[in-house]
């Protein structure tokens, strides 16, 4: 079923991407894995996924221990400060970075660690109450000031869009974000580049990539609804 499902996620891409006159290679999937046991990663890696995604640290350090050395993760859940030094220099790509003072913990965390940690800016461009992440309005002084910081290397944006059930709902969000970016860019800031755009998940994902991600987050459309009661 696993396999089944990434094929049709991968056409999928491919239809988006043709119908946006983008190449395939410029969108990466990410298979979000929270909640699912280790065996169904291990399976997904052996269709060649290397980018696996987490929301909680300690699911993330769990698996990483018994996992393959060559995969890359994600850390796309909201992450808390005394988190952070268990990740760092774990982590291929933070993608919640949502304020300043989480920034500065993990240049103190890498400082510590000597290494360079990658990292996406949040941002909640439909400005939901439930959701983390700066606002629109305050995310290019955000960068501006994590662009400081020498040990975090700015390289994109992420957001996480509404919920829907009509993808083309986020469409106006997905273009916001593409064109903060954009904006960002403009101001060729030290230290950073955006490079990489990190939105769409299972129901926006096609919408996301005509859009402009960079970086789709896909679980249940790969892994199957989640089980929030293990």
């Amino acid at each position: 079923m696993l396999k089944e499902n990434l094929e049709a996620v991968k056409n999928n891409i491919a239809q988006a991407c043709k119908n946006a006159g983008r190449n395939v290679d410029e969108v990466t999937l990410i298979a979000v894995s929270k909640t699912k046991p280790v065996e169904m990663l291990r399976e997904v890696y052996d269709t060649g996924i290397r980018q696996f995604g987490e929301n909680k640290v300690q699911e993330m350090c769990d698996k990483m221990e018994v996992l393959p050395d060559d995969i890359k993760w994600n850390m796309i859940g909201h992450l808390q400060t005394n988190k952070v030094k268990y990740i760092v220099g774990k982590t291929s790509l933070i993608h919640s970075v949502d304020s300043l003072h989480l920034a500065k913990e993990i240049q103190k965390q890498a400082v510590k660690k000597d290494v360079i940690c990658d990292i996406l800016v949040e941002v909640n461009i439909a400005h939901e109450e439930t959701k983390f992440g700066t606002s629109k309005d305050e995310a290019i002084e955000l960068v501006n000031e994590i662009a400081k910081l020498d040990h975090l290397r700015v390289k994109g944006l992420m957001t996480i869009a509404p919920f829907v059930t009509d993808p083309e709902d986020n469409r106006e969000y997905f273009r916001e974000i593409k064109q903060l970016s954009v904006d960002i860019a403009d101001k060729n800031i030290d230290n950073v580049c955006m490079d990489i755009l990190s939105m769409g998940m299972t129901g926006d994902y096609m919408v996301a990539i005509e859009e402009g991600a960079t970086m789709i987050r896909v679980g249940t459309g790969i892994f199957g609804e989640r089980n929030y009661n293990k």
